[in-house]
């Protein structure tokens, strides 16, 4: 098991679920966090999925959603049930989660923030997520994503 248990490793362990965290050398640099994380796991990016945090009419809301996909905010906001949502500022999405950018992942969060999971996680058995650090992923079964964050499935990218 690579490094010391992040709160998104813990989670999944306390959970019980079936996981497994994949470690690889984050380079830093101009390539996005996901993006590397495919290239260097030698994953479809198609499964390895962003937590991106946002405000949804002022309250903070968690978005996940394929790591090549662009977060439509507009569709996030119907499905999160407001009128408008923004993305939330680094520092109050570092505060919330526990975790910095880069490395925020869906669970273990230290304040539990409502969480939508992209309906295209739910056509694949697995996907990858970060495991609370730059350079680790967890990859777990969808449905143990949605109920380990108490999320809905919902449609957040363009249409």
């Amino acid at each position: 098991m690579p490094g010391a248990a992040t709160p998104a490793i813990a989670a999944a362990r306390e959970a019980g679920i079936g996981h497994r965290v994949l470690e690889y050398d984050h380079a830093g640099g101009a390539e996005a966090y996901g993006p590397e994380a495919a290239r260097a796991l030698g994953v479809d990016p198609g499964r390895v999925f962003k937590t991106l945090v946002a405000a949804v009419d002022g309250a903070l809301v968690v978005a996940v959603l394929p790591v090549l996909a662009r977060l439509d905010l507009k569709t996030l906001a119907r499905a999160a049930g407001g009128k408008k949502a923004t993305m939330a500022n680094r520092r109050d999405a570092e505060r919330a989660t526990g975790y910095v950018v880069g490395g925020i992942s869906p669970l273990g969060q230290k304040r539990r923030l409502r969480t939508l999971v992209d309906e295209s996680a739910a056509g694949f058995d697995t996907v990858l997520v970060s495991a609370g650090r730059r350079g680790l992923e967890i990859e777990l079964a969808p449905g143990d994503l949605v109920a380990l964050t108490g999320a809905a499935l919902a449609p957040l990218t363009p249409a």
